[in-house]
């Protein structure tokens, strides 16, 4: 019985030690803007609903099973308007069944601006998601715009950027290819 557990404390060790190196080898992906992007042990994300425009329930468990990028945002927002075509751009070469990019417009965000928003800057494959009282954003300590999060495919947060970044840089892309390609393996 004694070599068993030790078997199962040494797999569990070895188990542990590859989950720390994947997350060094994601950290040195990390250049320019994306040196912002710190990555942290997976926790528990609020299952506080946001909605669409029609009034229909989401909430980010809805996600599981695959990497998902929440980007927190306003229209009000300077560097919001600047990352939202690269986010887009994420979404056209990453998206599908083990990644989504998924935008939520917390606080005071008109439907139809937020309609003009995205015709303004040409994005058309990105959800249109609200947070209207901000409830969510709380819930997931989001103080500022723009915030992005990064969950696994367990629905946890792995990784939280605070402000804008370049995320149609080769560093970003870098990153999303070695969470998916991860996950399929």
């Amino acid at each position: 019985m004694r070599y068993f557990f030790a078997v199962l404390y040494t797999g569990l060790a070895l188990c542990a030690n590859a989950a720390l190196a994947d997350i060094e080898d994601l950290r040195a992906l990390r250049e320019g803007s994306m040196k912002k992007l710190v990555f942290a042990d997976p926790r528990a994300v609020s299952d506080t609903a946001f909605t669409d425009p029609d009034g229909g329930e989401f909430r980010l468990s809805d996600y599981e099973g695959k990497h998902v990028l929440v980007n927190f945002w306003a229209t009000w927002c300077a560097p919001c308007r600047k990352e939202m075509p690269m986010l887009s751009e994420l979404q056209e070469e990453f998206g599908g069944d083990a990644f989504e990019v998924v935008t939520i417009a917390t606080g005071r965000n008109s439907v139809p601006g937020i309609r003009k928003f995205f015709e303004e800057i040409g994005v058309d494959n990105l959800p249109l998601f609200l947070d209207p009282k901000q409830k969510l954003a709380r819930d997931m300590a989001v103080l500022g715009l723009p915030i992005t999060l990064i969950l696994d495919p367990e629905g946890q947060e792995i990784a939280r950027m605070r402000g804008d970044a370049e995320w149609n840089s080769e560093s970003a892309k870098a990153i999303i290819r070695a969470l998916t390609e991860a996950g399929e393996s």
